[in-house]
């Protein structure tokens, strides 16, 4: 097994790849698309504007082969933040942007969504399972993950939505269609529950 953790210009990799180091796994930083080809799971970071992010992956060339390994290959991916965001149709953050496409939906300003706490939306926040998924095995039900955003997701097909976080009104939390994976939260700052996630995503494509 081996993780490639995207290096496209947005990224919190340092803090990702300790994360998955602290679980004993080859991790390698990808700095080019086509060390992607080596790894068996991909992760996509991300923090900044879903406008930004788009544009940096599409100037390192890494969409082709992102769509290549998850949409034909079927090679487990997890996003992470803007990472998550960006497996959507489209984006409002620095304009309309499409975005992967990996997982039908929308990127929408927590506010306009009807949200009337505090934006962006920082701290611990407890993340309820909207249906039983392999991604949460040994995680109890409402355990605290750390979030920063501003955005959230707004999937086509509610039964892509797997779990949400209560912040004025039930946000998006995790997204999950086959081995592609999206988190809002940063699971690698989200101490035990966190690794654990990361931990079942390894275990991707046998969920």
């Amino acid at each position: 097994m081996k993780v490639a953790i995207i290096n496209y210009g947005l990224g919190n990799l340092s803090s990702v790849r300790r994360a998955f180091d602290d679980l004993g796994v080859d991790t390698v930083i990808a700095q080019h698309p086509t060390a992607l080809y080596e790894a068996t799971n991909i992760v996509l970071p991300g923090v900044g504007a879903f406008a930004d992010g788009m544009a940096y992956l599409h100037k390192g060339g890494w969409v082709s082969v992102l769509q290549e390994l998850v949409l034909e290959q079927q090679r487990p991916l997890l996003g992470i933040c803007l990472g998550m965001q960006m497996l959507a149709t489209s984006g409002f953050e620095g304009g309309e942007t499409a975005g992967l496409g990996f997982i039908p939906g929308q990127i929408q300003k927590l506010d306009s969504l009807g949200c009337t706490q505090r934006i962006p939306h920082m701290g611990w926040n407890e993340v309820v399972y909207q249906r039983p998924d392999p991604v949460f095995e040994k995680i109890p039900n409402a355990s605290d993950f750390y979030f920063v955003h501003s955005y959230a997701f707004v999937a086509d097909n509610v039964e892509h939505v797997i779990a949400t976080v209560p912040y004025g009104l039930d946000v998006t939390a995790v997204v999950r269609k086959q081995h592609i994976l999206g988190c809002q939260f940063h699971p690698e700052k989200s101490s035990k529950a966190g690794r654990q996630l990361l931990k079942n995503f390894l275990s991707f494509p046998a969920c």
